[in-house]
């Protein structure tokens, strides 16, 4: 007769660059996003500017980098908190962000994702406000 060994619990660790992967602001800056045509009284690259610059400036506590058009075009400029490694663990998940021109909008993005953004740290109230659904998400509620 064969006695089967205690299982051992196994659990996934991240490595390397996973496992610091800091929180990351992602900019749309696609068909609408960032468009002076669409959205004349807005300096989109200032804005681009200073949060890379306050990105370079954190000393690795968040990223920020751009991508081409993430979808709700109405609800531009758009931008995705994306949690870090740690917040992932922490139950954190993507936020979208709607409508983030102006500066103060700026500077909520910017003082989340240096406190640690989904996951670490509570979202500013106001910036709560300016939360949408991603594309696919609502896309799914529409069809119900």
């Amino acid at each position: 007769m064969t006695v089967n060994a205690p299982r051992r619990q196994s659990r996934t660790v991240a490595v390397g660059a996973a496992a610091s992967r800091p929180c990351t602001l992602v900019v749309c800056r696609g068909c609408c996003c960032g468009s002076p045509r669409k959205y004349p009284g807005t300096d989109h690259a200032w804005q681009l500017e200073r949060l890379r610059a306050s990105a370079e400036a954190s000393g690795g506590r968040f990223a920020v980098r751009t991508t081409d058009c993430l979808g709700p075009c109405d609800q531009a400029n758009v931008v995705v908190v994306q949690p870090s490694a740690a917040g992932r663990r922490q139950g954190g998940r993507p936020t979208w962000i709607g409508f983030a021109m102006d500066d103060d909008c700026t500077d909520e993005l910017l003082s989340w994702a240096a406190a640690g953004g989904p996951g670490v740290a509570e979202p500013p109230v106001a910036l709560e406000l300016q939360f949408v659904r991603p594309p696919r998400e609502a896309r799914s509620r529409a069809r119900r």
